[in-house]
């Protein structure tokens, strides 16, 4: 293993669709634009584009010249196509197993044993295709800035990144996870007709100055973290507290007691994995540890 395989199996991880034939398989990850602005008002795409020169001349050297790319308004695709006897896919195909997408795809136990160094390559490809900072993603102060990686439908993914997150000592502030009790804990959106309005993706968010030691390939998103963390930073300095002792926390380490929720006519919903299905959460670090995010 090396950084660079560990950095395209997390964008495949993290947003690749993949296709067998019988002689060769493709490989397209999508990098998503929410935005089509950054935060200084610059094109996002123009940004992308910069940031795949980058990203070739990690990943050529695997995959070769045959890197393909393409772009839309609100996303970019980068993909290739290789032989399945070829050593790159043969690997990539005993990593994945038989995930068709990062919908159903699992980070295999190899990369838990990979090393630290592998562990941060693989978790910044993830970031790049999945993680969003923006200002808006602030935590009740305007300067407590947050990385959101966002995860659709995948429930298990969410919980290997937190573990491999663990592995690399960065801790998730929050998991808002697409369940019932967490995306419509009151009941508003089901009593206003909108049974299924809590399914969506699963967002892990994690404070920007922790997120630093993995960062962006990503051009735009790399500066944004950069200058958010030091806002972060300078933010919880002026009030005279020392920035790593409010965010370096696991969530086993504190003991802070949440709200009691009602129960919701979802609970048992097929959505929901059958491990935690029919189950009620006042919490999402509860959902956490019965999907084995845990200390």
């Amino acid at each position: 293993m090396n950084r660079e395989m560990s950095y395209l199996l997390g964008m495949i991880c993290g947003n690749g669709e993949v296709r067998r034939g019988a002689s060769e398989t493709t490989i397209s990850i999508e990098i998503p634009h929410k935005k089509l602005t950054t935060e200084k008002n610059c094109d996002v795409r123009i940004y992308v584009r910069a940031s795949i020169t980058d990203i070739r001349t990690v990943l050529e050297p695997l995959v070769g010249t045959g890197l393909n790319f393409t772009q839309q308004d609100n996303y970019s695709i980068i993909s290739f196509t290789k032989r399945n006897d070829e050593y790159i896919m043969r690997e990539i195909l005993r990593y994945i197993g038989n995930a068709v997408s990062h919908e159903n795809i699992r980070i295999d136990e190899e990369v838990f044993s990979f090393t630290h160094d592998e562990k941060i390559s693989f978790l910044q490809g993830f970031a790049d295709v999945t993680g969003y900072i923006r200002r808006s993603n602030y935590f009740f102060k305007p300067y407590m800035h947050r990385v959101y990686l966002e995860v659709p439908h995948n429930w298990y993914l969410v919980s290997d990144i937190c573990c491999l997150l663990k592995d690399v000592n960065i801790p998730v502030q929050t998991i808002d996870w697409a369940h019932p009790n967490m995306r419509d804990g009151n009941l508003v959106k089901y009593e206003e007709g909108k049974p299924d309005f809590w399914k969506k993706e699963h967002q892990i968010k994690i404070w920007a100055n922790e997120f630093l030691p993995i960062g962006f390939a990503v051009l735009h998103k790399r500066e944004a973290l950069t200058q958010f963390a030091a806002e972060l930073a300078d933010g919880l300095e002026a009030e005279g507290k020392n920035p790593k002792e409010v965010t370096h926390k696991f969530y086993w380490e504190g003991n802070g007691k949440g709200k009691v929720k009602p129960q919701h006519p979802a609970e048992n919903d097929t959505f929901i994995p059958s491990e935690i299905r029919g189950k009620h959460y006042d919490s999402w670090k509860q959902i956490a540890k019965d999907l084995g995010y845990k200390e």
